[in-house]
């Protein structure tokens, strides 16, 4: 695949995705360009609060051949005081406070676009982000994509103010729809699905700036890998039932605990875990590992997982918007694990209502998932097909389409 060109320019944040894993795509999924397009710059927006809304920004990049691309993390664009509010106190919130940031969420939601909360917010922001509308400027966008809702409710207020004449397009990045992502001025949404669309309508957007597109994701995910070349590069056995641990939780206990719970249900299958970057972690995975012999892969950091991901039969992970839309467009099925209110639960009400997912809030609702599925392999074939047919590997070329189709 070419890889998209992007501007030079001193002040760009350079972002390198190494989290994709992919499987055959469906039929009804492949994309095309509906008509050629001249070069356009096309300007991404994301906010390094979690990994998705820049894993979004970097899969419609990494689509967008052929067009000058910037992909800017506004968080480098703002004071070090704001940055820790938007950053370090949502983290703080989401590990050691959940249900408070499950309140806040609601709270947010439920507050009047014009009232005092809202207000403040809005003050705080443009005080914060004078930068980042500079660097904006001296890019000249032909198009912004914001997956992020900080960046388009600040460039909502620099359309009214007639300081910006090119289209600004939103991409919400999980399966639920915050009140903070709707703003005026904006030449179009993107929606995970139509439940999402609908809500979109319901919240006042004009119907025909809204658009079913799926989550985007990256490239890989259309492309089939090899199960058997797969296992034999990590020394997996591909005839062998896989599961894959890709982060514990609330009610879970640390991760490694968690392998060494799940090795323990059934000698029957091989687990993968991923431990990123955590040393500390994959040295003590690697030591359940060598009194499981056969049985574990303990896997540091990689820009393989899709490979691994290949060789899974269950995903064990948080619901992330970007994570489960992997998941979806690779079919696999998912036990996700304690969900943090707010937008992961609506993400994991999502996945049980549509009967790819179970969900577990603690080790001992996990073990018992887990053995659930390993005794009905049909349960669990009829939960892939069904991941499958709700997956879109092609989200970003369906960004790009409806983005492309309404430019003259």
């Amino acid at each position: 695949m070419h890889q998209a060109r992007l501007a030079i320019h001193k002040s760009a944040t350079e972002f390198r995705y190494t989290h994709g894993f992919a499987r055959a795509a469906s039929p009804r999924s492949v994309l095309k360009f509906s008509h050629p397009m001249p070069p356009q710059k096309i300007l991404l927006l994301s906010v390094s609060v979690g990994a998705g809304h820049v894993r979004a920004a970097e899969a419609i990049r990494a689509c967008a051949t052929g067009h000058t691309v910037l992909h800017l993390d506004v968080m480098n664009y703002v004071s070090g005081g704001f940055r820790k509010l938007y950053t370090d106190f949502y983290l703080g919130l989401i590990h050691h406070q959940p249900a408070l940031w499950g309140y806040l969420y609601q709270l947010t939601n439920d507050a009047e676009p014009g009232g005092k909360m809202q207000k403040f917010r809005r003050a705080v922001e443009h005080l914060s982000t004078r930068a980042l509308l500079k660097e904006i400027r001296n890019f000249a966008p032909d198009v912004v994509v914001c997956t992020h809702f900080l960046p388009a409710e600040l460039l909502s207020r620099e359309k009214r103010k007639g300081n910006l004449d090119c289209p600004v397009w939103v991409q919400v990045t999980d399966f639920d729809l915050h009140r903070m992502w709707v703003h005026s001025h904006m030449a179009g949404y993107f929606a995970a699905n139509e439940e999402i669309a609908y809500r979109m309508r319901a919240f006042g957007l004009p119907a025909h700036t809204v658009h079913v597109t799926g989550i985007p994701i990256m490239p890989v995910f259309a492309q089939a890998h090899d199960r058997q070349t797969c296992a034999r590069e990590f020394g997996l056995d591909a005839d062998r039932t896989t599961l894959l641990l890709m982060g514990g939780g609330a009610g879970l206990g640390s991760l490694d605990a968690v392998a060494a719970r799940l090795l323990d249900v059934s000698p029957d299958f091989q687990l993968v875990v991923l431990a990123g970057k955590n040393l500390d972690l994959l040295a003590a995975l690697q030591k359940i590992a060598a009194r499981h012999p056969g049985r574990m892969l303990a896997q540091g950091y990689t820009d393989k997982v899709e490979r691994l991901m290949a060789c899974a039969d269950l995903v064990v992970t948080k619901p992330g918007g970007l994570t489960i839309s992997e998941c979806l467009a690779m079919g696999l099925p998912m036990i996700v694990n304690s969900p943090i209110p707010g937008q992961e639960e609506r993400n994991a009400d999502f996945l049980l209502e549509q009967g790819v997912a179970l969900r577990a809030n603690d080790a001992v609702t996990l073990e018992y998932r887990v053995r659930l599925l390993l005794n009905e392999p049909d349960r669990l074939a009829q939960m892939s097909a069904k991941a499958k047919a709700l997956g879109r590997p092609h989200a970003a070329n369906a960004v790009l389409n409806a983005m492309f189709g309404g430019l003259t």
